[in-house]
């Protein structure tokens, strides 16, 4: 019981240190996924308000990069943060 225990307990270790720090890229893959659901949903939202396709693109397309590039920051950031982990 306590071999098993002491066992369970270094896998775990092992698995929090393995995802405790993500590479650079995966932060990269991530912001541009989740900028793709956030740029339709800003395309959308700016078509129902201005009622125009290309200006809602035009929103789209600047809020797509900005916002990949400050959470990619961001993401970096809280990566560099022990704190929750």
């Amino acid at each position: 019981m306590i071999l098993d225990r002491l066992h369970n307990d270094k896998e775990n270790q092992s698995y929090q240190q393995a995802v405790a720090s993500d590479k650079p890229i995966r932060s990269v893959v991530k912001a541009i996924s989740w900028r793709l659901i956030g740029t339709i949903d800003t395309m959308v939202v700016s078509y129902f308000v201005v009622e125009d396709v290309k200006t809602a693109s035009t929103i789209a397309g600047v809020d797509f990069v900005t916002k990949m590039v400050l959470y990619f920051f961001h993401e970096r950031f809280w990566n560099s943060i022990k704190w929750g982990r």
